[in-house]
């Protein structure tokens, strides 16, 4: 198996992950993934398929114009404008992921950074900021470049009153963070009068949770529960 044929099993094992959470039944969300070859470019999935039902040969890789270079399809056009520039401003990102989540998108509307009151809430410590605009319905690159702007040199961003987003090196780092992020979001809108643990220790629990391997272990573990096939 090549690397873009990895790179699409892992996509498509994105997307089956958020379906195992509830999460993307209204089409809302998008995971993307940089081509190894033609690194301009990144895969999307076309619009209107189940998330559950995801397979390598849904995706649509799309150039920085958005046009179809490889595939076929629509491809959700809020998706393209948030993603595109993410991948554009970031060379050492290859994978974003966002969508639409239970506690994640409430938890934006709060218009608050996490905070380390657990201990997976440590592994975004300095390392999340908060996208503070009104723009809730991303319309155009612009847009996306502003929330790009905002991420800057970090692994994951509150969009305001929208949701949560992640990104990383590989498919398995963005989506294994994604899902944790939302836990940690959870954790916020349950503990009303947490304590946060000093930045000491929670620099030290990060040190431990970012460890090499700790995002693939995590993803695999989710592939493998959620998964059958």
């Amino acid at each position: 198996m090549d690397s873009r044929e990895k790179l699409l099993e892992e996509l498509r094992n994105g997307y089956r992950i958020f379906a195992a959470h509830g999460w993307g039944d209204l089409g809302d969300g998008h995971i993307s993934a940089r081509d190894p070859d033609r690194t301009d470019c990144f895969w999307l999935l076309r619009y209107g398929v189940p998330f559950a039902e995801v397979e390598t040969s849904d995706f649509v890789l799309l150039n920085a114009d958005g046009r179809t270079v490889e595939g076929s399809g629509d491809v959700n056009q809020a998706g393209f404008f948030i993603h595109q520039p993410l991948l554009a401003a970031r060379r050492d990102i290859v994978s974003a992921a966002h969508t639409h989540t239970q506690w994640g998108t409430p938890f934006s509307a709060e218009v608050r950074n996490v905070e380390p009151i657990t201990q997976e809430a440590c592994l975004f410590f300095e390392d999340c900021v908060v996208f503070d605009d009104e723009e809730v319905q991303i319309q155009s690159l612009d847009g996306g470049s502003r929330i790009a702007q905002s991420l800057g040199r970090n692994g994951a961003i509150v969009l305001r009153n929208h949701g949560l987003l992640t990104v990383g090196t590989t498919v398995a780092q963005s989506v294994s963070r994604f899902v944790m992020l939302e836990r940690v979001a959870e954790a916020h809108l349950k503990a009303r009068n947490a304590k946060p643990i000093s930045g000491e220790s929670a620099r030290r629990a990060k040190q431990d949770l970012t460890r090499e391997g700790a995002d693939r272990s995590a993803f695999e573990f989710l592939v493998n529960h959620h998964i059958k096939d």
